[in-house]
């Protein structure tokens, strides 16, 4: 890419931007517009126009209101987990923002003013961009000039170590002060049981349950409830609230048709075939009417056969005090590994029920099975991935598609596709994997949403390494030597460090659209606005209906994680390489911190809480983002035939043994809840039913409040003793 259509993209990324920002700016002032731009504040019960007043006419006031929260207001308004989210992305910026401001003064200068690419373009053919003038790639062989580079990745090495030991410090203080917080938190009460041995002769599940947790913890067992097989019961009570939906819109569409020329109005009907397209047509009220009347006795029948004779192999026991359970939780129980398998529970709407009683060898199994899909298919994506990046330069889509000549040719048109064209096709083409490997996840057995989330988003980041970062750099090389990297596993390095130079400007354009036009897309929110009007206009009659058209969601960790993840490794690996990219870095952490921080105080709602359970899964990837950076160097040097190569080899041991410390010294607090944390603020007395009535599944709740705990009688204990106080 020539130096106009590498600057045609950032001016045309910058003005889409500011265009996106003016929209927004206009838009969230309008009140039709507040469920879209801050129902955070409202489902919180606040004032969407709260403090906002004159300011809102300010198109960058909400700059102002983001760079003044503070992290206390950002765990208020979306977790604990969003506020470590913002740890790393301002973790990532500081070490950009400090790498840079040695790199970028020191290593430019060095490499401007040698000579190696106009040494090059008099002895062959090959083009190079302005650019290249400014990256290593000038820097001559076995050159002096190779000194500042060596020492700067050194440099970045050692700030990478420094602010990455004082975020996981920061983010462990900040999961100790959430979990020791006054408030009733049913899963810092309750421990997950699973692979229950069989039910010995003569007792029940129950019974066998609770003789189990009496013996061990006779002081602190409150009462159990076994996990039952509830996907009948959950087939009958997902029809029912379909039904109910149908109820509340068909009486809303009738009171709707009510006028003064019509006061009778006019009764919706509905057909009772498929998809209400075929079939008898009935009186809508009425049928939804007899259905919900006779679904509720089959719920009622399906609830007591569910308790009472579908119980399985693993339940959720309640203690009466936070360090009990979180003492049981950390306690071997029984001596076979595969027996009485005891962990913290997750919070009650994490729990992914169907996983619970998956027999612990099963879970063996299902996760190598999983692991062996996953690395075929970030092997084979690659082939795919290859092709996109050979298929979407303008040469060969002027032979597939030779119509396309005479408007590709046209130098306006020519500069903006040459930016755009492949860095678009990748991130569409990567937009079809996140659920595929979400789902796969789940089919591992995990028993919490957060668990599947990080595990998704770590296949997600080393598939984005193999297929996007490795695949687009090597796709030239790798194919074409396979046989050479067969035979000699070693000469990948090399290769490495040969083929990344030529890749830069595809990715310093690539992170340029990322932060521009995606971050201006996030910021303006004009996908779900527009989708929310139509739905309000045309589909919703009831509050229920257009709450549910403007639920705004989470953060969506899964997919947001990998894609900054993937930013950090390219950043790095060219950070000496090819310095320019840093303020790009800088701009994408630094763009991205203002807009998520503007959309989780007043957007997005937590789906769940972890306390900060992701934080070593980012730093563990950062890690090897920096091994890879590293290895990318050493590589490099080699192909620059630097006598003094070695000197880098000891940074990936350097690596692994901080990343080892840093396991060891925080890493356990997170796996599990210490016991000094647990028994912070913890003299408050309990309220051990409303713990209880948390884990009841919604298909197992009796409309009948009062009923509920009898209902439960088959699959929980009775309480073992008073609680303290």
């Amino acid at each position: 890419m020539d130096i106009s259509s590498f600057l045609t993209s950032l001016v045309t990324s910058f003005l889409v931007f500011l265009v996106l920002m003016m929209i927004f700016s206009w838009l969230q002032r309008k009140p039709s517009n507040e469920v879209i731009y801050y129902p955070n504040r409202i489902l919180r019960g606040l004032d969407p126009s709260e403090g906002r007043g004159v300011r809102t006419r300010n198109p960058f006031a909400w700059i102002k209101e983001a760079l003044g929260s503070s992290e206390g207001d950002l765990v208020a308004a979306a977790g604990v987990d969003s506020a470590v989210y913002f740890i790393f992305l301002s973790s990532v910026l500081t070490i950009m923002v400090f790498s840079g401001v040695l790199l970028l003064p020191v290593l430019l200068p060095v490499a401007r003013t040698d000579h190696n690419i106009t040494l090059k373009q008099k002895s062959n053919t090959t083009a190079f961009s302005d650019l290249d003038m400014l990256a290593m790639g000038n820097v001559q062989e076995k050159s002096t000039r190779l000194w500042a580079f060596l020492l700067g990745t050194y440099w970045v090495t050692l700030v990478t170590y420094f602010v990455l030991w004082k975020a996981y410090k920061h983010v462990s203080d900040l999961r100790a002060s959430a979990l020791s917080a006054p408030g009733l938190r049913p899963e810092q009460y309750t421990v997950l049981v699973r692979d229950i041995p069989p039910v010995p002769e003569g007792q029940t599940r129950k019974e066998q349950v609770d003789s189990y947790f009496k013996a061990l913890h006779p002081d602190s067992f409150y009462r159990s409830m076994v996990i039952t097989n509830n996907k009948e019961v959950n087939k009958i009570w997902k029809k029912l609230e379909t039904y109910r939906k149908k109820l509340d819109h068909a009486e809303a569409v009738y009171a709707e048709s009510k006028t003064s020329s019509k006061p009778e109005g006019t009764k919706p009907t509905m057909k009772t075939g498929l998809l209400g397209l075929i079939g008898t047509k009935v009186d809508t009220i009425d049928h939804c009417n007899e259905e919900i009347k006779d679904l509720l006795l089959k719920l009622e029948t399906e609830q007591k056969i569910t308790l009472r004779e579908k119980q399985q192999n693993s339940a959720l026991v309640f203690f009466n005090s936070r360090p009990a359970a979180a003492s049981a939780s950390q306690t071997l129980h029984a001596q076979q590994i595969d027996t009485w398998t005891v962990m913290e529970a997750p919070e009650p709407r994490q729990l992914v029920w169907t996983n619970l009683p998956i027999k612990f060898h099963v879970r063996q199994i299902k996760q190598y099975v999983v692991y062996g899909i996953v690395f075929l298919t970030v092997v084979f994506y690659m082939v795919p991935i290859t092709a996109i990046s050979a298929f979407t330069t303008l040469s060969n889509l002027k032979k597939l598609l030779p119509f396309l000549k005479k408007v590709v040719d046209r130098p306006e048109v020519k500069s903006v596709l040459e930016a755009y064209l492949p860095q678009i096709a990748l991130i569409v083409f990567l937009a079809l994997l996140p659920k595929f490997l979400m789902m796969l996840s789940k089919n591992e057995g995990i028993p919490s949403r957060s668990h599947i989330v990080r595990s998704a988003s770590g296949k997600f980041f080393y598939f984005t390494i193999f297929n996007v970062f490795l695949g687009v750099t090597l796709s030239g090389t790798l194919f074409a030597s396979l046989k050479t990297v067969l035979k000699h596993p070693s000469q990948i390095i090399p290769m490495l460090g040969k083929s990344l130079p030529g890749n830069a400007t595809f990715f310093i354009t690539l992170v340029a659209l990322k932060f521009f036009v995606g971050y201006g897309l996030e910021l303006s929110r004009l996908v779900p606005l527009i989708i929310f009007h139509i739905k309000k206009k045309y589909l919703c009659k009831t509050e229920a209906e257009l709450k549910e058209a403007w639920a705004p969601g989470d953060l969506n960790y899964a997919t947001r994680v990998p894609n900054d993840l993937l930013v950090v490794t390219i950043v790095l690996c060219y950070s000496v390489i090819a310095p320019i990219i840093i303020p790009f870095g800088v701009a994408y952490f630094g763009l991205g911190w203002l807009v998520l921080r503007n959309q989780a105080l007043k957007v997005y709602v937590p789906a769940y809480e972890s306390y900060g359970r992701m934080w070593p899964h980012m730093q563990a990837r950062i890690l090897a983002a920096i091994i890879i950076y590293q290895l990318t160097m050493i590589g490099y040097f080699g192909v620059k035939k630097f006598y003094y190569v070695p000197i880098l080899i000891p940074l990936p041991i350097l690596t692994l043994i901080f990343a080892f410390l840093s396991s060891k010294r925080f890493y356990l607090a997170f796996k599990y809840t210490p016991l000094e944390v647990a028994c912070r603020n913890a003299k408050e007395t309990p309220n051990m039913d409303m713990v209880f009535r948390a884990y009841i599944p919604p298909a197992l709740v009796s409309d009948k409040f009062d009923d509920t705990e009898d209902q439960f009688e088959d699959a929980r204990s009775e309480v073992s003793r008073t609680i303290p106080v």
